[in-house]
């Protein structure tokens, strides 16, 4: 991208040709790709309703937030789409140590000709509105009270931005898009899951013009992106076993639900477990390296029991195992 101040997109693609979904939707993008474009990631899989949320965005300026339980791929989603149509994306965390200053910009000195001069220097928000640049704000629900309202103005559909500290006001690009993803829809920590996030002010809430929920993939779409990440695992054999490790992280979500468990396996989590059985060479020790010790020593029977029925082997923390040492 030459100039990015002037960049548009310069071509058209199909939802159906580029992402298999039954629509007739055309999205602008990108004929060239340039070095904030994210890699393509051929082992994705697209939820369709989410994906189409999300190119509802970039078409029609939305602001578009995903929200989702944990490894679900809620930004990895946003990011795989703009991969596709080529566009420039910054992903921004909204930890506890991203300040104001750091998304506005703040007067730093530099060296100008030898000479020591202070000049500012733009933050994040102002370098990315005046860019055809889909921005995340990941983590939306842990940003701090001070940085959020930095972001509310932005919301408006011609969220024009002022530059106190220069006396400017910034017009947003064109095709400058602004997407977020939260684990909670802004309501707090409600089920004990995710400390740290905040209670989100209704008002800028209600300036998100589109909201999708991620939930996690079908057992058979999960485990064949397990065996993306992990193609050695690519034969009958350990087909079956992904199929087993997919069949026991879904208890771990059923018991979740049902309030027996604190915590649940993600599809990153099954993926991690997949690498460690390369690393190990027995499952049922991944099992307990990556998911098992991470979990409340009162829940580790029941979750040994999960890992018996898909596995028929009984782990140490089973409560079989407990009587029968009794």
């Amino acid at each position: 991208m030459t100039d990015p101040m002037n960049a548009q997109p310069d071509i058209l693609v199909s939802v159906r040709e580029l992402f298999g979904i039954d629509s007739d939707l055309e999205v602008p993008a990108f004929s060239w790709r340039d070095e904030y474009v994210p890699e393509v990631d051929e082992a994705y899989r697209f939820n369709p309703d989410v994906t189409l949320a999300i190119l509802a965005g970039f078409t029609r300026n939305r602001r578009v937030m995903v929200q989702g339980l944990h490894g679900t791929g809620k930004s990895t989603h946003i990011e795989q789409v703009a991969a596709r149509l080529n566009w420039p994306c910054m992903r921004v965390n909204l930890d506890g140590h991203i300040s104001r200053l750091d998304l506005v910009g703040k007067d730093a000195i530099v060296i100008r000709d030898g000479v020591q001069v202070t000049e500012f220097q733009e933050g994040i928000v102002p370098w990315s509105l005046q860019r055809p640049v889909a921005l995340i704000f990941d983590e939306y629900d842990a940003g701090r009270p001070d940085v959020m309202f930095v972001i509310q103005r932005i919301l408006e559909r011609d969220g024009h931005f002022t530059l106190l500290d220069q006396n400017r006001v910034i017009h947003p690009h064109p095709y400058f898009r602004l997407f977020a993803t939260a684990n909670t829809v802004g309501l707090g920590n409600l089920s004990g899951l995710y400390q740290g996030t905040q209670v989100l002010n209704h008002a800028q809430m209600d300036r998100w013009n589109i909201v999708a929920k991620l939930d996690y993939l079908p057992s058979e779409e999960e485990a064949a992106i397990v065996l993306g990440r992990v193609p050695s695992k690519d034969t009958e054999k350990g087909r079956a076993l992904i199929a087993s490790m997919v069949a026991v992280a879904n208890l771990t979500r059923q018991g979740f639900a049902a309030g027996d468990l604190s915590t649940l396996m993600s599809p990153r989590t099954v993926i991690t477990w997949a690498e460690n059985c390369e690393i190990f060479r027995n499952p049922a020790l991944a099992f307990r390296l990556s998911f098992l010790n991470k979990c409340d020593e009162a829940e580790r029977p029941l979750v040994a029991e999960y890992y018996q029925r898909c596995f028929g082997e009984e782990l140490d923390e089973s409560w079989m195992r407990e009587a029968t040492a009794s």
